[in-house]
Order: structure tokens, then sequence, then C-alpha cells
């Protein structure tokens, strides 16, 4: 029996899981917020804070269950500047801070969408816009001797080897040629040139673990720790093995991530949040994207309200709608601004319609990425049944559940497992009312499309 120890950072909580090497189950998850410490000198992730408590539960763990391998998935838009001495050269910024967004002479240095698949986002969503502003920073340029991407500083923290990864630096970073497979031209244009930690598979051993952080949890020194991967990309890590045909995975989380393996031929449009992601194998991937997971708790506004049959009856009848978007300046509609057709009747109709339209903007997604065959649903919306069965409606080549409660922590531990079989789905029928959730979304895709 094989336990993988599993670093997972999203951007609201960082959560550290241990993997069944057999089954593919978590046997135990312990989880964190993941709270932006608000500086000075600027909004920073608290990592000490992190460090701290995956040291104590890998100890625990291993006391439990045996580590027999670690490996890490974060989110993207993320890296850490190391000095010569591999301590922290700046704190590690928020890509939600204004700064970057502010600094001009970024876009003179970036390279197109043809060149690097990234679309120009806002904030320091683009980590290349990020490392742009930090550089500028009183004396950060010449302390930074180092630049890892997120999953690989920890990989540091655990083996001291220094790398990145291929998915993080293909997620819309700017630094990465998806098509040849190699840094863009803002890597030299920033004066990061070998500065950048090495780019490697997210599935090669960075490393063994430390004899330092070995003393610190009992597991064993030179236990194995994967390169490490970003997290969409864990999502799809699972089907990449084995599954034939066109088919698409849609990582569910803060961030709502479709992706499309083998799906039609069609023209990217960066100005609606579409993007080329890069597999885990080194491949480019059509992606398209949205902040579901932070639209749902906007609307939602802590309501718990489990909506009924005749709440659905009702949004179908009224044609109560949200129109996007919840969080304006990114996904397929960034420059508008949400608001109801027609207010619903009861909190349980405001719960039918709100997943509705998460599903209806997740299928916007799937289009803009010519997204063919089966659609699988990672994550928590995987979990809500209005969320699947619109999409059940409307998607032709059917909808498929993963069996796992998170496809982030058992993609990142299958980077340990390469005789591990992928983990099972199954399919989610469409309802029996699927026309009239057929026609809602018409008139949704007329009045979101016509906005633009």
């Amino acid at each position: 029996m094989t336990h993988v120890a599993v670093i997972d950072i999203g951007k609201t909580n960082a959560k550290l899981a241990l993997v069944d090497g057999a089954t593919l189950s978590e046997i135990a998850v312990v989880t964190r917020p993941n709270q932006t410490l608000p500086g000075p000198p600027w909004p920073h992730v608290d990592l000490e804070g992190h460090w701290d408590f995956f040291l104590t539960h890998l100890a625990a763990f291993q006391a439990a269950h045996g580590v027999d391998a670690i490996s890490v998935t974060t989110h993207g838009a993320a890296a850490v500047l190391l000095d010569g001495q591999g301590g922290l050269a700046a704190p590690m910024l928020d890509y939600e801070h204004d700064g970057p967004e502010g600094m001009p002479g970024y876009d003179a240095l970036r390279p197109g969408f043809a060149v690097t698949g990234s679309p120009r986002l806002p904030l320091g969503l683009n980590l290349g816009a990020q490392l742009h502003w930090l550089m500028a920073q009183p004396g950060v340029g010449d302390r930074v001797a180092h630049v890892v991407t997120y999953p690989q500083y920890w990989g540091w923290r655990l083996t001291g080897e220094l790398a990145s990864d291929v998915t993080s630096l293909g997620c819309h970073t700017d630094l990465w040629d998806p098509w040849q497979g190699r840094f863009s031209p803002l890597v030299a244009a920033l004066g990061l040139a070998g500065r950048i930690s090495p780019a490697r598979r997210s599935d090669a051993v960075l490393g063994g673990l430390t004899a330092e952080v070995a003393a610190a949890t009992g597991i064993p020194a030179g236990t194995p720790v994967a390169v490490g991967i970003h997290d969409s990309n864990a999502s799809l890590m699972p089907y990449l093995r084995g599954r034939q045909g066109a088919f698409s995975v849609v990582s569910t989380g803060t961030w709502v991530v479709a992706m499309a393996m083998g799906g039609g031929a069609t023209a990217l449009d960066p100005a609606r949040d579409v993007l080329v992601n890069v597999n885990a194998m080194g491949r480019p991937v059509p992606s398209a994207r949205f902040m579901g997971g932070r639209e749902f708790e906007l609307v939602r506004a802590g309501c718990d309200a489990v909506p009924s049959d005749a709440d659905r009856r009702a949004v179908l009848a009224a044609g109560a709608m949200i129109l996007p978007s919840v969080q304006p300046g990114s996904g397929p509609f960034p420059d508008r601004v949400t608001g109801w057709t027609a207010p619903p009747a009861t909190e349980g109709a405001r719960m039918a319609a709100l997943p509705w339209y998460l599903a209806l903007m997740t299928q916007t997604c799937l289009d803009l990425i010519a997204a063919d065959g089966p659609a699988i649903i990672e994550g928590p919306f995987a979990r809500n049944p209005d969320f699947l069965d619109m999409l059940a409606a409307l998607r032709p080549g059917g909808v498929e559940v993963a069996a796992s409660a998170t496809g982030t922590s058992v993609g990142a531990a299958l980077l340990c497992l390469p005789d591990a079989q992928p983990p099972a789905t199954r399919s989610h029928a469409a309802p029996g009312h699927a026309e009239g959730l057929r026609a809602y979304a018409e008139v949704w895709q007329a009045r979101a499309e016509c906005q633009l």
C-alpha cells in the first residue's frame, strides 16, 4: 500500500490530504484558511503559517498511517522569489493586489497571445506582470537569485532542490511558449534569464525529503517528492491516462476552469478569458474560465436553502435568471455587470437559479474552446444536482462526475503513482425537465450574448 501526502493550496484554503494509492481515496484531510496578510510591504501569502501547518500534520499522517511519497498542487499566477541563500527575497505577492495592473510599461514587454496563449489579465493574474512590478520595488531586483513557481517553492522547502513546472509556467503567465515548450522572450526582457528555475515535467521526482524535514515529521529522509502541478491541471491529470477520444474536464473551485482535450478547431478569443494551459505531459490545452466559486458565494450570501421542485418550476415560469458577470473583470463576459431578469420569489428559487447560471457560464466556456465529447466535472460543483442537470441538458456528449470529492489532490497524488488506474466516473443523465432547461438556456444565452 502506498500513501501519498498532498499539499493542496487553493486561493481560498490550504489543505493537506493523504491519498491511498490503491483506492485513490483521501484517508485523511486537514485544512486551514489561505488568508492574505495585509503587509507591509504589500498583501502577501502566509508562507510560514502554511509551513508550520504542513509540518505538524505531515507528522500526524506519518504517525497514523505512514507517508511513502509527497506531491504538491497549488493555484496558478503565483511564484516565490528567493535570495542567494534560499530565503525569501521578497514576501510572496497576492495575485489580487492591484499594484501590477497599475504599473506602466508591461504591455510593451509582454509577447502576444499567438506566442504565449496568455490573455492580458487584470491585477496580478499574469505572473509576468507580478514579476515586472516586484523587480521594480526597492532592493528586490538585487536580492533575487531564483524564481520558483508556487508548487515548487514547497518542493524546495521539502527537498532543497530548485525547479519550476510546465503546468504552472503555462497557465497565463506570459512567461512560456506552449507550442515550442520553452520560456517566452518575456523572461529575458524582465532580466530573469537564468534566474527562473529550470522547467521540469510535473511527474518527475524533484528530490528526496531532507534530513531536517524528516526530523520534524518522522517521515524517512529521502522519501520522494514529485515536482508538482498547477491545480487545474491536477484535475485533468487522472484522465490523461487511457481515455480515448475527445473529452473535457471542468475543474471547479474558486475558479471554474474548462479544459478541452481533442476538441474541435476554433479561434481562441483572449478577450473572453480563453487561454492555452499546458498539461502535465507538456502539451498545450485550450481552456476557458471564470470565478465560479466566488460568484456562488457572492450570490448565495450565506443562504443554505435547498430548492424544491416547486422552486425550480417557479424559476422556469418567471424566467428568473442571473445575467453575467457576478464577478466582473474575468470570465467570458468580463465587462458586464450582473443583474436579475426577474427577482426570485423565494430563497429556494434563488438557490435554483444560481447553479443554473453557473452551468450556463460553464457551457459558454466549453463552447468557446470547442469542447467535444463528455464533460467531466471535478470539485464542489460535482455535488450540485442543479448544476449537473443544466449541463447534462445542454451537452450532447454527456456529463460525467468524478467519483473523488476533489480531483486536485488525487491528480497530484497520481504524479507519484505511475501504475495507478484512472479514477472512476459516473454518468449524469439529463433530467426529466431537460426541455424546460434548454428553453431557459436559450433565452439566457441570447440575453448574455447581446450584452457583448
